[in-house]
């Protein structure tokens, strides 16, 4: 058992291993990684982050799929969605997500981005906002448009006590400042500081061997409990210990 300052060590040099332009391509960030216009990398992003439950190479064939169907212009597809273009993708399906879900997200952006330029609003209107904060935000503003009851069941929210991995992994791309080239960092209105790790059942079960985890439930109580561990690795980067768990977990199987 990996224990005290070895932890940070061990941890440390996992996370620069995995923090490379190498992980791109196996990994669902690969799919905003197609684009360079800002409004493309968060809807793009978007989609990718909300697919991502299930095999990485099936996320990623779907996620290319869909950005096909959008002509790979996915701002542009959204803000100018007509019924001739939207019929192509009535036969879209990933897992539970379908066609009406998809619409609806469609919808949401067209409106959204008609009075913002970025999606950075939707979770943080304002700054000083927690993530606790913007996620709960997020939730209510993206379903407060007449929508299925259906389609909130892919949106999940800290008032839920979901982890949110999902989505925490999506603010991870927008707002970790990354000099290795993997996230993004185009959001500015809070910091990677403030970031909760994404938790999955890979990084649950890792940081739990670590003892790095001690909440047995996987909810968003867990989440932010193994963040605040991983703030005392890196007080200002507390994230980039997500590609050290995670890929202790899929790719070495620890």
């Amino acid at each position: 058992m990996i224990e005290g300052k070895e932890i940070k060590r061990f941890l440390d040099k996992k996370a620069d291993e995995y923090n490379q332009p190498s992980f791109i391509h196996n990994d669902p960030v690969s799919i905003p990684h197609l684009f360079t216009k800002k409004q493309d990398i968060e809807i793009a992003g978007f989609f990718a982050a909300i697919f991502a439950w299930g095999n990485r190479r099936t996320i990623i064939n779907k996620s290319k799929e869909l950005m096909q169907l959008m002509d790979n212009a996915p701002y542009k597809f959204c803000i100018n969605a007509g019924i001739n273009s939207l019929k192509r993708l009535k036969s879209f399906k990933h897992r539970t997500f379908n066609t009406d879900d998809l619409y609806y997200f469609i919808d949401f952006f067209r409106l959204h981005y008609s009075k913002h330029d970025s999606l950075e609003t939707a979770f943080f209107p304002r700054k000083g906002m927690t993530v606790e904060e913007g996620l709960n935000h997020f939730k209510n503003y993206i379903f407060s448009f007449e929508h299925l009851k259906r389609t909130e069941k892919h949106i999940s929210s800290p008032i839920q006590k979901s982890t949110c991995k999902r989505l925490n992994m999506y603010l991870r791309w927008m707002v970790r400042k990354d000099t290795m080239g993997v996230d993004f960092g185009i959001w500015n209105k809070i910091t990677p500081a403030q970031l909760i790790c994404p938790l999955d059942v890979h990084v649950a079960r890792v940081a739990r061997k670590m003892r790095l985890l001690h909440r047995k439930q996987n909810d968003w109580q867990a989440a932010t409990e193994l963040t605040e561990y991983l703030r005392t690795l890196d007080q200002k980067d507390p994230v980039k210990y997500d590609f050290a768990l995670f890929s202790l977990g899929i790719d070495e199987k620890y």
